[in-house]
């Protein structure tokens, strides 16, 4: 390449659109070094104006401003220069910083948005947990049993942060429980609660809790079920020849199946079949109510009435107390009664107590407080009904 093909004054008629203001002769130099060498102001402007590089070296290794020699005229070129230089710093200074407090605002809004996302989930998490305890809240006794599935329902909810979170975890599978307590313990009311709680979670798009008997958990053959939707279903009375057909239902990925019954026929049906116990996910054992425990339990159902109880309207005396009522309890039922029945005792109690109001009242009272109130004396008699007839049955 000729050496005046990239001179200042080629690139001055033709336009820094036509030349390339980069373009180099043979001994390497750009225009920018040819107008410096000349001391050619105006042409040095022009190719700063257009972005030159007045760093670009020639074949010797020398830059633009190394050609300038002595004199005023061309320390004023060298200072037209380096303050070309120096704009162009701070203007690349400035577009970094500007980059940096962008990107630095973008970080802070993720960062805040993050924030926001993990105290809502916090919020929805403590909000289903609250939801649990105010569930466990309704059952009386059972601190074990209810410290036990605190500690499952954390264990899930903590699952189901993992997924939100995007970790690589799998989907927890449909679980099974086993319950074992004598009658009136308290599983429906959990079956119920975990059934919510599953739902909480979004393992379950219901809360509804199907009780069952064997007839209407199995089919007409082995597999075949009529359960189509995904449920929680509480297996009751079911006995070793269904136990195949009924784990089939637990294979199916759409069934939360709960089974329910006294410890030791149950305990046999467990052990009977390695199959059947490693698909059960946990096993609850519900205690009997104490005296204390059955006490309480009538208090609630005194002081949670709906329209739709039989016992709606009705209040106890104040003279009736968890004490004096876990007493009269203690001393008029045997320990076997108790067992047998435990929170359905109280049912039979407080229908007997309210026949016996009725019996001591006078058809001539109209006084409210009368006939709403059931007295410490309705309640005497009314275990005493229930002992009678408890003793004339066997």
């Amino acid at each position: 390449m000729a050496k005046n093909l990239t001179g200042p004054e080629t690139v001055a008629k033709n336009g820094c659109d036509k030349v390339p203001i980069e373009a180099k002769t043979t001994n390497g130099m750009t225009p920018l070094h040819s107008a410096l060498e000349r001391s050619r102001k105006s042409y040095v402007e022009k190719l700063l104006r257009h972005n030159a590089s007045s760093s670009a070296k020639e074949n010797e290794s020398i830059i633009p401003l190394d050609h300038e020699s002595e004199g005023s005229r061309n320390e004023k070129l060298k200072a037209l220069v380096n303050t070309y230089l120096e704009e162009k710093q701070r203007k690349r200074t400035n577009a970094e910083e500007e980059h940096k407090r962008k990107h630095s605002h973008i970080e802070e809004e993720e960062e805040e948005q993050k924030k926001r996302r993990d105290t809502e989930a916090d919020g929805e998490t403590n909000a289903k947990m609250d939801e649990v305890e105010k569930e466990l809240s309704n059952i009386v006794g059972l601190h074990e049993l209810k410290l036990q599935i605190r500690n499952w329902a954390k264990g899930m909810l903590l699952h189901e942060r993992r997924r939100g979170l995007g970790l690589n975890v799998q989907t927890r599978r449909l679980p099974h429980f086993v319950f074992l307590g004598n009658p009136g313990t308290g599983k429906t009311m959990i079956a119920r609660i975990l059934g919510k709680l599953l739902c909480l979670v979004g393992v379950l798009a219901t809360n509804k809790v199907k009780e069952v008997q064997r007839t209407d958990l199995v089919g007409q053959y082995i597999g075949h079920t009529g359960v189509k939707t995904r449920n929680v279903v509480l297996a009751r009375d079911f006995g070793l020849e269904a136990l195949e057909e009924i784990m089939s239902v637990m294979d199916n990925g759409t069934t939360s199946v709960i089974f329910a019954g006294y410890p030791e026929p149950m305990k046999r049906v467990i052990s009977s079949n390695e199959g059947f116990r490693r698909r059960v996910t946990k096993i609850f054992t519900f205690d009997d109510f104490s005296t204390e425990d059955l006490a309480n339990i009538l208090h609630l159902k005194m002081n949670s009435q709906t329209k739709d109880d039989p016992l709606y309207g009705f209040k106890l005396h104040p003279l009736c107390t968890m004490k004096t009522i876990a007493d009269i309890i203690g001393s008029e039922t045997t320990k076997d009664q108790r067992k047998e029945m435990n929170g359905g005792l109280v049912d039979h109690l407080l229908v007997n107590a309210i026949e016996n109001l009725d019996s001591r009242l006078s058809l001539d009272c109209w006084d409210t407080e009368e006939l709403l109130t059931i007295t410490l004396e309705d309640l005497e008699c009314g275990i005493k009904s229930f002992s009678i007839r408890e003793n004339k049955v066997k």
